[in-house]
């Protein structure tokens, strides 16, 4: 079943091979150019594209490592003056390296069914991550890399599953160095691995213990020096040729705005659309006197262009990168102290979740690609809560199951926030493909993984006791969730018909241009936040604390 999963889907993206392709086709067709005919001391100069190397040095050797083949496909992919450069054959073969690359997140997934359960119904979250609508958009049509990255992340997830934590923090530590972007669940990382790989009994609290005679110093070097040699083999190089600055420079772009172009669908698209609002209102209504607000004239279009340092609102506070700091290191800091608290696999998963929630959410330009962080640790959290389910028939739906290996079996808050999430981060990127050849693409593959889906982990929550009166005929898609969340699926349709049809006929191409993209990004933000909302209550709710007592 799997290997014909594996080859259904290979054949679904060699089909998508002619399908629109962003910058970021260029972007990696130029990095595959420099890494190959400049010294690696000129890597991170290079500046004759505006598509500068700005990815960890681990990366840049996997850009390497494949051009190596790109040149004999055609030695012109390779030129670093060549810009722009797309033929046929480049195409081909930078859409095959992405289908190959994500073979490492096959692999991961095929270790993630055996440590994890290897049920049938446990089988959906293979599917959805190998057939995931934003992976496919991202990575075979947009074009990236994050299923290979996204592999080694599972893998890392997986070894901290099976208790191999010093492998996992050796994983986490390599992926770091392949892209930055997994520094936002960074500190989730480092307060599980160093509670429970540096300290004892780690499943248990040490009050009754004092913390220096649990603490394992051998432990704690092992894990220091095995990531301290991995960095070391990615920036050493770069140490010793005095360019740590730059680098440091080409990674950590801060002097780019607070939204990006595209607004992802997090606080900064409801905030800067409370903007747009409250200009209307102070420059249209008496508002503006009544309560002394001024309208900054200048500001009026910096949140719809993303350009560099643009971060002026017209009636609101602006946020400067201090501020989403700040913010997204308070979101985080409850989860982190749960999970230094209890270590366990279960507290350290929804963690990571949580992590990348409040880094996509109050991040500093944030790309509505980091969605992915999110819905792919969900998929491995849930794929962790089937594996925790009772036997289907058993249970009470809605309760909050058990298992012997100390994690929570899956409820329907877990399914609607994690569909709710994924629905809404998926239509998010819908934006980034604008031909009208893609419309249809985007929407069946969405529509099609929301359906599949979410019936499948329908047949994975535990049903109510047999005197309820409950029978198959009575399970549904959307039956455990709420009026306010059945409007908000249906109501995508009314908004997507506007988006791609109703704007065009009613104001052309230019006028209001940037109203379609507001409407997405806004909408797709209220489910995220809502879907946030919804984890943190289950991941806080009072019987996760009773699930400390049982455990102890």
């Amino acid at each position: 079943m799997q290997t014909s999963l594996l080859v259904i889907s290979t054949a679904l993206k060699v089909l998508l091979f002619p399908t629109y392709h962003s910058t970021d086709f260029e972007v990696h067709r130029n990095w595959l150019a420099i890494t190959h005919s400049l010294p690696i001391s000129q890597w991170y100069l290079e500046k004759t594209s505006e598509w500068t190397l700005d990815y960890p040095p681990f990366f840049a050797w996997f850009e390497k490592f494949m051009a190596m083949f790109a040149a004999h496909v055609d030695p012109k992919i390779v030129q670093v003056d060549n810009l722009g450069y797309d033929t046929l054959a480049t195409i081909y073969f930078q859409r095959t390296t992405v289908i190959v690359s994500e073979l490492v997140l096959y692999w991961a997934l095929q270790r993630m069914l055996t440590v994890m359960g290897n049920r049938p119904l446990q089988k959906i979250i293979n599917w959805s991550l190998i057939l995931n609508p934003g992976l496919l958009m991202v990575d075979n049509m947009h074009f990236q890399y994050n299923g290979f990255l996204y592999g080694i992340l599972v893998h890392s997830l997986v070894d901290a599953k099976q208790g191999k934590l010093l492998r996992s923090g050796i994983l986490f530590a390599a992926l770091l160095n392949f892209k930055h972007i997994y520094l936002y669940i960074a500190p989730s990382y480092f307060a599980f691995l160093l509670r429970a790989y540096c300290f004892e009994n780690s499943e248990n609290s040490i009050r009754a213990r004092s913390w220096i005679s649990a603490f394992r110093p051998l432990n704690f070097l092992k894990l220091g020096f095995s990531v301290i040699v991995v960095f070391a083999a990615s920036l050493g190089p770069f140490v010793a040729l005095n360019q740590l600055p730059q680098l440091a420079g080409r990674l950590f772009p801060f002097k780019r705005g607070l939204t990006h172009s595209y607004w992802a669908a997090n606080f900064w698209a409801l905030y800067s659309f409370a903007d747009r609002i409250m200009i209307v209102l102070v420059s249209k209504t008496p508002l503006g006197q009544y309560f002394n607000l001024s309208l900054d004239t200048a500001a009026l279009s910096a949140t719809t262009r993303g350009l560099v340092g643009d971060t002026a609102f017209g009636v609101l506070p602006t946020i400067t990168a201090q501020h989403t700091l700040l913010i997204t290191v308070l979101l985080q800091i409850p989860s982190l102290i749960s999970v230094f608290r209890k270590p366990s696999f279960d507290r350290f998963i929804g963690s990571v979740v949580l992590s990348a929630f409040a880094s996509f959410l109050a991040g500093w330009h944030v790309h509505e690609k980091a969605i992915l962080l999110v819905t792919v640790t969900m998929s491995v959290a849930i794929a962790n809560q089937i594996g925790a389910s009772p036997s289907m028939g058993s249970g009470a739906a809605g309760a909050l199951v058990e298992s012997k290996s100390g994690s929570t079996a899956l409820t329907p808050r877990d399914v609607r926030s994690f569909m709710i999430v994924s629905l809404a981060g998926y239509i998010g990127l819908w934006p980034l493909f604008f031909t009208r050849q893609e419309t249809l693409i985007k929407v069946l593959i969405t529509v099609m993984w929301f359906v599949v889906v979410g019936t499948g982990l329908d047949q994975c929550i535990p049903k109510p006791a047999k005197d309820s009166g409950f029978s198959s005929a009575k399970r549904s898609l959307l039956r455990h969730f709420t009026t306010l969340e059945r409007l908000y699926v249906f109501g995508c349709v009314p908004v997507q018909l506007y988006v791609n049809l109703v704007h065009e006929l009613v104001f052309g191409q230019e006028q209001l241009a940037f109203l379609p993209l507001l409407l997405t990004s806004v909408y797709a933000a209220v489910g995220v936040v809502y879907g946030w909302l919804l984890y943190s209550a289950t991941y806080f709710s009072p019987s996760k604390a009773l699930e400390k007592k049982k455990t102890r």
